[in-house]
C-alpha cells in the first residue's frame, strides 16, 4: 500500500502566515503539521509515500527531505494549481500505479491512528471494496460533505455541504482507495468551482456498482487550516506531553505541570506553566509562559507573559504581558511595553511596536 499526501494548497485562511510559507509546515507542539501525516503512514506500514506539492514545493522538500530520517522513499508530485483532490489522483497516477493507496490531506489531524482504518481493506461480504471512506459524527453536518449509508454500512451516497442532511456523519479529510478510482477521477467533469471533486469520483464508483465502505472516526478531527482550529489542535496535543528539562533552567525559575524544553534552551526568572514547549536555542527571562503555550526554536521572549498561543521559530516578544490565542510567524518582533489583553496573528519577519495607554 502507498500513501498521498496533498500539500499543494495556497492555505489563505492562514494569511498572513501563509503568504510566505507552506500551510502544512506551521508547527503544532513544535512539531510540522505535515509531520504528523507522515507519521502516521510510517506507523500503519505505508513505506512509500507521494506528496503532492505546489509553490511552495522548495520549502517543503527542504523539511521532508528523501524521506530517509522516517524510513521511507517519498516522492514529489507538483500540481500547477489546486484543481480539487480527484486532480490530485489523477496527477499522481504514475506513482500509485495499480497499488491501494491512502489519500490524506496534509493540513488535518487526527487523534486516532491510520492502522485500524488501512487494516483489512480487502473483501467485505464475499466483495472487494474500491474505496473506503472515514466519517465523523459532527453537530453541524449542512457545513460538511455528509454521507449517506444503506444496509450493512455501505455507502449510498455523499453530498456535499446539504441543507437537509441525511446524516450527521461528516467526511474527514482521509480516504483509502484501490485502483478503479483512477477510472472514477478520469469519468467525473470539473464541479462549478471548476475543481474535480474527490466525492464526485467516489459518487461515480457507487453509482457504477462499486462498493464503497467506511469507518467512523474514534476521538478527535481537526482542520488546522485556521487559527483557532490550529490552536486547539496545539491544546489537545500539548495534553499529551511529560515534562523534559533538558534545556537550562536557574534556581528562580518555577515550573507548574507538564513543560517540555529542549536542549540549548534557556529560561531565568521565570514561570512555566505547562502543558508547554520550548525549542532548542529559546532564552526566557523574567516571564510567564503558558498553558498551552508551543515556542520554536531561538526564539527571545523578555518580561512578557504569554498563554494558549503558537510562536514559530526566530519570534521576538519583549514586555508584552496579555498575549493569548495568538499565532506569531517566523522572526516577527512585538515589542512593548503593552499590558493589554492581545490576540495576534502575525506574518514572518514582521515587526509590531505596542504602547500602553499610560504611556502615551
Amino acid at each position: 500500500m502507498k500513501g498521498l499526501i496533498l500539500s499543494g494548497g495556497a492555505g489563505t485562511r492562514l494569511r498572513p502566515i501563509t503568504h510566505t510559507s507552506a500551510k502544512q509546515l506551521v508547527p503544532i507542539a513544535n512539531k510540522p503539521i505535515l509531520f504528523y501525516g507522515i507519521e502516521a503512514m510510517v506507523d500503519a506500514g505505508i513505506r512509500q509515500i507521494g506528496i503532492v506539492v505546489g509553490h511552495t514545493e522548495p520549502e517543503i522538500r527542504a523539511a521532508v527531505g528523501d524521506g530517509s530520517r522516517w524510513g521511507v522513499d517519498v516522492t514529489y508530485l507538483p500540481q500547477d494549481a489546486p484543481l480539487g483532490l480527484a486532480h490530485a489522483v489523477l496527477i499522481a497516477r504514475d506513482f500509485l500505479g495499480d497499488d491501494p493507496f491512502v489519500m490524506y490531506l496534509g493540513d488535518n489531524m487526527l487523534e486516532q491512528d491510520l492502522t485500524q482504518f488501512v487494516d483489512d481493506f480487502t473483501e467485505m461480504d464475499g466483495r472487494c471494496p474500491s474505496a473506503r471512506i472515514l466519517l465523523k459524527k459532527v453537530e453541524n453536518p449542512k457545513m460538511f460533505g455528509v454521507a449517506e449509508l444503506g444496509d450493512g454500512g455501505a455507502v449510498r451516497q455523499l453530498v456535499e455541504k446539504p441543507d437537509e442532511p441525511a446524516s450527521d456523519l461528516a467526511l474527514v479529510g482521509i480516504y483509502l482507495f484501490n485502483r478503479a478510482i483512477h477510472d472514477a477521477v478520469r469519468s467525473i467533469r470539473p464541479s462549478e468551482r471548476g475543481e474535480l471533486e474527490i466525492t464526485d469520483a467516489i459518487q461515480w464508483l457507487i453509482d457504477s456498482g462499486d462498493l464503497v465502505e467506511h469507518r467512523e472516526l474514534q476521538g478527535w478531527w481537526i482542520d488546522t487550516g485556521k487559527k483557532d482550529p490550529l490552536l486547539e489542535c496545539n491544546q489537545l496535543v500539548l495534553d499529551t506531553i511529560h515534562t523534559d528539562l533538558a534545556g537550562v533552567l536557574d534556581a528562580d525559575t518555577t515550573i507548574e505541570g507538564p513543560v517540555l524544553v529542549e536542549a540549548g534552551a534557556r529560561i531565568e526568572n521565570s514561570l512555566l506553566r505547562g502543558p508547554l514547549v520550548i525549542g532548542r536555542g529559546t532564552v526566557v527571562t523574567d516571564s510567564e509562559l503558558g498553558p498551552y503555550v508551543s515556542i520554536g526554536t531561538d526564539c527571545r521572549i523578555n518580561g512578557s507573559r504569554i498563554d494558549h498561543s503558537v510562536l514559530l521559530e526566530g519570534v521576538r516578544i519583549d514586555r508584552v504581558t496579555g498575549l493569548t490565542e495568538s499565532l506569531i510567524g517566523r522572526e516577527a518582533i512585538i515589542e512593548g511595553p503593552s499590558a493589554t489583553p492581545l490576540r495576534l496573528m502575525v506574518g514572518d519577519h514582521s515587526s509590531v511596536a505596542l504602547e500602553s495607554a499610560d504611556h502615551g
